[in-house]
């Protein structure tokens, strides 16, 4: 089949090395115009963007309100990936055999924005990937494929999205044999959906009044972007890598032992691992501290 795929972000790199090492032939793809960033504001172009120019493969780039038509003439199945518009009906309904979403999610849990954060910071214990047919509605489509992914205890968002970019291409594969085969997709239950609501920085501030391990799910699934952070001494720090600890200390208490920092909560202490002072690079917490001078009384708040 003629394939384009729409996508932005670095998880859609395998499955765009799978659909070009495939039996299918990848037409194009779409991505965000190039945008900048950094101090200079000098424009960068996606991860995508980049893919295409190192493999040849026709890259376009329309702003918002651009005209996809000229994109999808010839085309079989559109792919989206992360691509970070909402396609029209008239876009998504034009190729031959509609479109396809791959959503790092088993819907209908977690629709929306962010459903690997959301799946870690609500403690679930199994993940995966959905390839949905298009329609209107927010990752409401039929379902084709659904492949699973336990999650270990410790997984931060950064891995779990790692797992399920390779786990995804497998499945797109996989739901375009379904197509050809004649395969139709089922329709998806809106029974128990849940919302993946996009991340904010300030929704990243720990409350150490919360549970051990309340908190330590939040500190992962907010690694690295927008990461979860705590005032000390009127600074900001962001804290990463957490590990439970059987410890007891008043919430946002802090203690270094064998040159461990541990932080309260409301029922054990957790271990923080690692600190990002504000303008300052990550470092471990031992190091943090001794530049700190803990003395008694110090919190995280």
């Amino acid at each position: 089949m003629r394939i384009a795929v729409a996508a932005t972000p670095e998880v859609a790199i395998p499955s765009l090395d799978a659909l070009l090492s495939s039996k299918h032939e990848l037409l194009s793809v779409i991505t965000q115009p190039d945008r900048p960033s950094g101090r200079g504001q000098s424009l960068h172009e996606s991860a995508v963007s980049r893919w295409a120019n190192e493999n040849g493969v026709e890259a376009h780039k329309p702003e918002r309100d651009a005209n996809f038509q000229p994109f999808l003439s010839n085309v079989d199945v559109l792919i989206t990936i992360g691509y970070g518009v909402i396609l029209p009906k008239e876009v998504f309904e034009s190729p031959r055999y509609g479109s396809l979403n791959l959503h790092f999610s088993l819907l209908p849990r977690w629709r929306g924005a962010a459903p690997v954060q959301r799946a870690i910071e609500a403690g679930d214990l199994v993940s995966g990937v959905t390839v949905f047919a298009l329609d209107e509605g927010m990752d409401t489509g039929p379902i084709y494929t659904q492949n699973r992914f336990a999650l270990d205890a410790d997984i931060t968002s950064d891995e779990l999205f790692i797992e399920l970019a390779e786990l995804g291409a497998e499945a797109l594969l996989h739901t375009l044999d379904l197509i050809e085969s004649g395969v139709k997709p089922s329709p998806q239950s809106d029974h128990n959906a849940t919302r993946a609501l996009k991340l904010s920085k300030e929704e990243g501030r720990i409350d150490w009044s919360e549970s051990a391990v309340a908190i330590s799910n939040k500190v992962r699934a907010f690694t690295s972007q927008p990461g979860t952070w705590t005032n000390f001494r009127g600074s900001v720090l962001k804290v990463d890598t957490p590990i439970m600890s059987e410890m007891k200390l008043e919430p946002g208490a802090l203690l270094i032992e064998n040159r461990k920092l541990y932080v309260g909560t409301s029922t054990t202490a957790l271990e923080i691992c690692y600190i990002t002072p504000s303008g300052k690079s990550r470092m471990p917490s031992s190091q943090w501290a001794n530049g700190a001078r803990l003395v008694a009384g110090d919190l995280f708040g």
